[in-house]
């Protein structure tokens, strides 16, 4: 009796445990993609479970979800740090993006048929003026929204999915994109061009139109990361 209690016990608490590392998770990326973690800075398990009032162990399952993200990375005599942005990498993921949805485009645009996703990013993204939205984080999530709509209209799964993991990856950077009021009138100017030549089946002015934006996205996402670092190491040392 006591060992199926005790196994009972146990897997009720398998649940809660792997809920609580999720949370600690999620806080954590937060705290990340709103530059409050900075690269270079460094913490203990044991302080990061003080902090947020857990124990060790759902803190350990997070940060080591987050070092598979290539997030964080850990020393074994300094603890954990937050690792440096590669822009190497975040050049490369902007190249394969480029690549797939280029791919998902030329596919929408020699269909003969529309899907009924296109339909509803029409209702989002050609607006007037004054109906756009202008809150930054609604714009940003509406933007991965469109981008993967995209991909997954043109009906390949395996395609959708690389295309997302590749959106995780780069979403620590891609939403400080829209921090600023002019590219949030730029991002709805250019996806609505997009959105109008794939409906009209104009294949290669809608291919130039996305690699031009993407291309644009990913310069700027770059000079204002660099800017947003500053800022960020300037408060922590003033």
């Amino acid at each position: 009796m006591r060992a199926l209690a005790a196994s009972a016990a146990s897997s009720e608490a398998a649940p809660a445990r792997a809920n609580l590392a999720e949370q600690v998770y999620a806080a954590l990326k937060a705290q990340l993609h709103d530059f409050l973690l900075v690269p270079g800075d460094r913490f203990s398990e044991a302080e990061l479970g003080a902090r947020l009032g857990v124990s060790r162990t759902p803190v350990r399952e997070a940060l080591f979800r987050l070092r598979n993200e290539g997030l964080l990375d850990v020393e074994s005599k300094s603890g954990w740090f937050v690792r440096p942005i590669d822009f190497g990498k975040l050049e490369q993921l902007y190249d394969l993006r480029v690549v797939l949805e280029s791919a998902a485009v030329g596919r929408l645009c020699a269909s003969t048929e529309t899907p009924p996703a296109l339909e509803e990013l029409k209702r989002v993204w050609l607006l007037p003026v004054a109906e756009r939205l202008t809150d930054g984080r609604a714009v940003g999530a509406l933007d991965e929204q469109f981008h993967a709509t995209l991909v997954r209209a043109a009906g390949n799964d395996e395609m959708a999915r690389v295309h997302w993991d590749v959106t995780e990856r780069i979403r620590i950077i891609r939403r400080l994109d829209f921090t600023r009021g002019d590219r949030i009138e730029a991002t709805y100017g250019e996806h609505g061009k997009i959105l109008r030549a794939v409906m009209q089946r104009k294949t290669d002015t809608a291919l130039l139109l996305l690699r031009t934006h993407i291309e644009q996205s990913k310069a700027e996402v770059r000079k204002i990361t660099l800017a947003t670092l500053h800022e960020a190491r300037a408060r922590a040392t003033g």
